[in-house]
C-alpha cells in the first residue's frame, strides 16, 4: 500500500474505534492537550495553531534579512522539535506526542500534493526557449557533476554513519539526487525578491532551474519506485506503468481537459468555472491516488497534475490564485514544520559529524556554484553574472526537503543523516540571497525591458522639446477606481486641428542664461497627440505573482483596465498606447520614471478617484468622496489606510519622475458629458504655477468646448519668505518618517528676480494671446488660501469644475503654512504636513475646505 494510502487508512481506523465523546468537554474538566484518539481535532488545532504562530512570527523577522519562507518554515519546525522548545518538561508528550502525529501527517502529505500541483504549473516551457541554449547548458552542467560528486560523497556518508542493512546502491542515488536538485519554487521567489526576473541572469536562471527541477524529480520518482519495489522486475513494472500514467496525462488527458475548458468558457474567461475547478481537484487527487499506489509517492501525481493546466488567457495564473494561500499559509507549513520536528540537532555531537556537515555544505555549493557559474561564463555572462547564476543554482530550500522526508520514510535515511543534510539545506538556502547580491549588485543589472507594450497605432514617437506643446502623456493606472479619472484627464486632451498651439514653458536656467524669453507665437501642430496607460500590477511573493510577471505579455491583452482605457481612446478619437509592468508596490515610482524615460512622455499623469460614498464625507456635494479621507483619519469612512498609502506613492512619484508631473483628483466629472468643461488656476507664481498655467492654455487653444478663469492672487501684507518652511540648501529629496518628500534649496535674491520676472512676462504674453474663452484677472488678499477657497467654492456652485494647482514644493513663492494650519485646525494636526507634501499648500487648503471641484496639481521637472 502507497504512503498517502497508509496515512488515511491509519486515520481511518482511529476515527471508526472513536467513541462518542463526554459532553462537557473543558467544562468537564477534560484537557484539550490531552491526545485523544477518538477526537484527535482537538490536539490538531492546537498544533496547526502553534506551527502556523511560529512560522509568522520567525517570517516576519528573517524578510528582514530578505531570506525566503521556507527558512522560518523549517526553523520553526526545529525550534518545536526536540533539539530547542523539546527540552521544555512534557511539552513534546502534550503538544506533539507520536501517537498524536497521523492526522498532522496526513494534512501534511495533502498538502505537499497540492503545492506540488501548483509547482508543475509554474513550469512554462516559453521560459526555457527564450534561453534554450545557455539554459540548456547551465542545467545540464549543475545536474551532470553534483550528482556525481553527491554520489562520491555519498560513499563516505554511508560508511561512517549509516546501518550496513541500508542498500548501497539505493543511498548512493538519494545522497546525489539531495544534492545535485535545485529548489525551482524557492529559487523563483528569490528572484521575484531580488527583482531579477527581468534581467538576462534571472531568466536564464530561471529556465536553467526549470530543467533541472523535471530532471530532478524524474531522479527522485525513479529512486522512489526502485526502493518500494521487491525486486528488479517490480520496479521495471512501475517504472512502466509511471510513463505511461505521464503520457495518458500530458496527452489524451490534458486535450480532454482543455475541451472541457473551451466548452464551459473557462479558458475564454481566463477563469475556471466551479464545474472545472471540480473536475481540477479530483484530477489531482486521483493522479496522487495513482502513484501512491503503485509504489511512487503521491506528490508526483500532483507534479503532473500541474503539468495539465493550459496557461493561455491567463487560466493558470486564476488556478493559482483560488488554491494558493490555503497551500501557503496552512498546509505547507505543517509540512516543513514536520521536517524540522524530525531533526534533533542533538545527535550532532561529534567531531567526525560536524566535519561531514562542513564537508556536505562545500561539495553541495561548490559543485553547482562552479559547475552552473562556469558554464554561464564560458556563455558569454561576465564573472559578476555567472557568479550570481552559481550562486543561484546552488538553492536547496522545499524541494531538498521534500527528498530529505522521503529517504527518512523510506529508512534510508536515519535520524542523524536526516538532521545533517537538513541543516546543509537550511545553510545553502540562507546563503543564496547574500551571495547573489554580493555578486550582482542592482547598479551592475541588465534589466530586459520590464514592460510588455502595445504601441499605439500611427503614434508619433519624437521627443518633444520643453518649449514646445505637450503631445506625449503617461498615464498611470493600477486600479479599476482610476479608470474614471483617466477618462476625463484624456478628454480635455481632445483638440481641434484648426486651432494653432502656445507655447507657454519658461525654463529656469533659460531665464538665468537669457533675460530674454521665447516668443509666445503659435506652432504647427504636431500630427499626433499620443497618451501611454501604464498599467502596473504589483508583484507579490505568491506563485501567482511570480507567474503574473512570466506573463506579462498574456496579461497585458487580456487586462480589463487596459481593454476598456483603449476602447475609451478609440471612441474619443485619442491615440493610446498600453504598457504592462509587473513589479513590487514598493517600485511602482521606478517604473513610472523608467517607463517615462523610455516613452520620450512629457507629462506623467496620475488620476486618483475614489467610489461613491454617504454624503456625510468631506466634500461630497455630487456622490463623489474625497480621495483623502484616510489622511484626514475620518472613523465613518472605509479603508483608513488606502489614501494614506497611496499619498506616501504619490509623493515619491513626484520626486523621483524625470518629467513634469499631474495629478488628477477626479471628483465627479462625467468623462463622455457634452457639457463644456470649465477649468480654473489660481496663480501664485513660481515654475510649477508656470506650468499650471502653461497647461491650461494649450488645453484651453486645442479644446474649443472649454472655458477658463484664472486669477493671479497676491498677498497684500508682509514680504515674500525665503520659500516653504524646512527648506535646505540644495534641491533633491528626503525620506521622513513617513513618506519621500521634495525638497529645494532656499531662494537668493537672484533666484526670486528670475522667477518673479518669468511670472510677469508669462502672464502678460499669455493674458493678450489666450482665447475669448479664457478670464485673467488679479485679486489682492491679506490671505490668499482663504481667499482662492472662496473663489473655487463661488465658481464650483455654477458647475462641475477643474482647478489647477501648482504644488509649489520646489520653490514656493512664500510660506502658508500658519495659514494652512488655521484653515485645517479642526482636522487635526497631521495635515498640514501630510496633504501639503502630497498637493502643495493651495491643494492643501482646497482638500480641507471640502471643495467639490477636482484637482490637477502639477510639478514641473527639476
Amino acid at each position: 500500500m502507497g504512503i498517502l494510502s497508509d496515512q488515511v487508512a491509519h486515520v481511518s481506523r482511529s476515527l471508526a474505534e472513536r467513541a462518542v465523546a463526554e459532553q462537557g468537554g473543558v467544562i468537564s474538566g477534560f484537557n484539550p492537550t490531552t491526545y485523544n484518539p477518538n477526537d484527535p481535532i482537538q490536539l490538531w488545532v492546537i498544533q496547526v495553531v502553534i506551527i502556523i504562530a511560529m512560522t509568522q512570527f520567525l517570517s516576519l523577522i528573517l524578510r528582514h534579512f530578505r531570506q525566503p519562507r521556507v527558512i522560518s518554515e523549517v526553523i520553526g519546525g526545529v525550534l518545536l522539535g526536540p533539539s530547542v522548545m523539546g527540552h521544555i518538561p512534557h511539552f513534546s508528550d502534550r503538544i506533539f506526542p507520536q501517537n498524536g502525529m497521523p492526522l498532522l501527517t496526513l494534512t501534511a502529505t495533502i498538502g505537499l500534493v497540492f503545492f506540488l500541483f501548483l509547482v508543475g504549473l509554474e513550469i512554462d516551457v516559453r521560459i526555457v526557449k527564450r534561453n534554450a541554449r545557455a539554459a540548456s547548458l547551465i542545467s545540464v552542467a549543475g545536474l551532470v557533476i553534483p550528482l556525481g560528486l553527491g554520489a562520491a560523497l555519498g560513499v563516505g556518508v554511508y560508511r561512517e554513519f549509516t546501518d550496513p542493512k541500508v542498500n548501497f546502491g539505493y543511498f548512493l542515488l538519494f545522497v546525489a539526487v539531495a544534492i545535485g536538485i535545485t529548489a525551482f519554487p524557492v529559487l523563483c521567489r528569490i528572484l521575484t525578491e531580488l527583482q531579477l526576473l527581468d534581467t538576462t541572469v534571472g531568466s536564464v536562471t530561471l529556465a536553467a532551474g526549470v530543467g533541472n527541477d523535471v530532471v530532478g524529480w524524474v531522479l527522485l520518482a525513479l529512486t522512489v519506485a526502485l526502493v518500494n519495489a521487491s525486486d528488479g522486475l517490480t520496479a521495471l513494472y512501475v517504472l512502466l506503468a509511471s510513463a505511461g500514467f505521464v503520457v495518458f496525462l500530458l496527452f489524451p488527458v490534458r486535450w480532454a481537459y482543455v475541451w472541457l475548458a473551451r466548452r464551459t468558457g473557462s479558458l475564454e474567461q481566463g477563469s475556471p468555472t466551479t464545474t472545472m475547478m471540480t473536475i481540477t481537484l479530483i484530477m489531482i487527487l486521483s493522479s496522487a491516488f495513482f502513484t501512491d499506489i503503485i509504489g511512487v509517492h503521491p506528490i508526483f501525481g500532483g507534479f503532473l497534475a500541474g503539468l495539465v493546466i493550459p496557461h493561455e488567457n491567463g487560466y493558470a495564473i486564476s488556478m493559482v490564485e483560488k488554491l494558493e494561500d490555503l497551500v501557503s499559509i496552512l498546509f505547507l507549513p505543517i509540512y516543513f514544520a514536520l521536517s524540522g520536528l524530525k531533526t534533533n540537532l542533538g545527535l550532532l555531537d561529534t567531531g567526525m559529524t560536524w566535519a561531514y556537515i562542513v564537508i556536505i555544505c562545500l561539495v553541495a555549493f561548490s559543485s553547482k556554484f562552479i559547475a552552473c557559474g562556469a558554464t554561464a561564463y564560458a556563455c558569454g555572462f561576465n564573472w559578476r553574472e555567472s557568479g550570481a547564476i552559481g550562486s543561484l543554482m546552488s538553492c536547496k530550500g522545499l524541494v531538498e526537503l521534500i527528498v530529505l522526508n522521503i529517504g527518512l520514510s523510506a529508512n534510508i535515511l536515519d535520524s542523524r543523516t536526516f538532521s545533517m543534510f537538513v541543516l546543509h539545506a537550511i545553510i545553502l538556502t540562507v546563503m543564496t540571497t547574500p551571495l547573489t547580491i554580493l555578486f550582482y549588485p542592482p547598479k551592475y543589472r541588465q534589466h530586459e525591458s520590464k514592460t510588455t507594450r502595445v504601441e499605439p497605432e500611427g503614434n508619433d514617437s519624437r521627443r518633444v522639446g520643453e518649449h514646445e506643446t505637450k503631445t506625449r502623456f503617461s498615464v498611470v493606472l493600477d486600479k479599476f477606481e482610476q479608470l474614471s479619472a483617466a477618462m476625463t484627464f484624456s478628454q480635455l486632451l481632445k483638440t481641434d486641428s484648426s486651432l494653432p498651439s502656445y507655447v507657454a514653458s519658461v525654463s529656469e536656467k533659460e531665464m538665468e542664461a537669457n533675460a530674454n524669453l521665447p516668443s509666445l507665437s503659435p506652432v504647427p501642430r504636431p500630427q499626433h497627440l499620443a497618451i501611454d496607460a501604464l498599467r502596473l500590477i504589483e508583484l507579490s511573493n505568491r506563485t501567482s505573482g511570480v507567474m503574473k510577471s512570466q506573463e506579462a505579455d498574456v496579461l497585458l491583452h487580456n487586462d480589463p483596465i487596459v481593454a476598456v482605457f483603449r476602447t475609451f481612446g478609440h471612441l474619443s478619437r485619442l491615440v493610446v498606447g498600453a504598457t504592462l509592468s509587473v513589479v513590487e508596490h514598493d517600485e511602482f515610482p521606478e517604473a513610472i520614471a523608467h517607463h517615462a524615460s523610455e516613452t520620450g512622455s512629457q507629462l506623467i499623469v496620475i488620476p486618483w478617484a475614489r467610489g461613491s460614498t454617504s454624503v456625510d464625507d468631506i466634500g461630497t456635494t455630487n456622490g463623489a468622496r474625497n480621495p483623502f479621507d484616510g489622511v484626514f483619519h475620518k472613523t465613518t469612512t472605509q479603508d483608513q489606510t488606502s489614501s494614506v498609502v497611496h499619498s506616501e506613492l504619490i509623493r515619491k512619484i513626484f520626486v523621483r519622475a524625470p518629467t513634469d508631473v499631474a495629478l488628477f483628483v477626479d471628483r465627479g466629472l462625467t468623462p463622455g458629458a457634452e457639457a463644456e468643461h470649465r477649468l480654473f488656476l489660481a496663480f501664485i507664481g513660481g515654475p510649477d504655477d508656470r506650468l499650471a498655467l502653461s497647461f491650461l492654455v494649450q488645453i484651453l487653444s486645442a479644446n474649443p468646448s472649454i472655458k477658463a478663469t484664472v486669477v493671479w492672487v497676491r498677498k497684500t501684507e508682509g514680504t515674500h519668505t525665503s520659500g516653504a518652511d524646512g527648506l535646505v540648501a540644495n534641491a533633491g529629496a528626503i525620506q521622513t518618517m513617513a513618506a519621500a518628500d521634495t525638497v529645494y534649496g532656499h531662494q537668493t535674491t537672484e533666484t526670486r528676480m528670475v522667477s518673479d520676472t518669468a511670472d510677469n512676462l508669462l502672464w502678460d504674453r499669455l493674458s493678450a494671446s489666450a482665447p475669448s474663452r479664457a478670464t485673467f484677472q488679479k485679486k489682492d488678499a491679506p490671505k490668499p488660501l482663504h481667499a482662492i477657497c472662496e473663489l473655487v467654492d463661488a465658481e464650483s456652485a455654477v458647475g462641475p469644475l477643474i482647478v489647477f494647482v501648482g504644488r509649489s514644493r520646489r520653490m514656493a513663492v512664500e510660506s502658508h503654512k500658519n495659514e494652512l494650519a488655521s484653515l485645517v485646525s479642526g482636522k487635526g494636526t497631521q495635515i498640514v504636513s501630510a496633504l501639503s507634501k502630497t498637493v502643495g499648500d493651495v491643494g492643501a487648503a482646497l482638500v480641507a475646505s471640502g471643495t467639490s471641484a477636482s484637482l490637477l496639481v502639477m510639478q514641473a521637472s527639476v
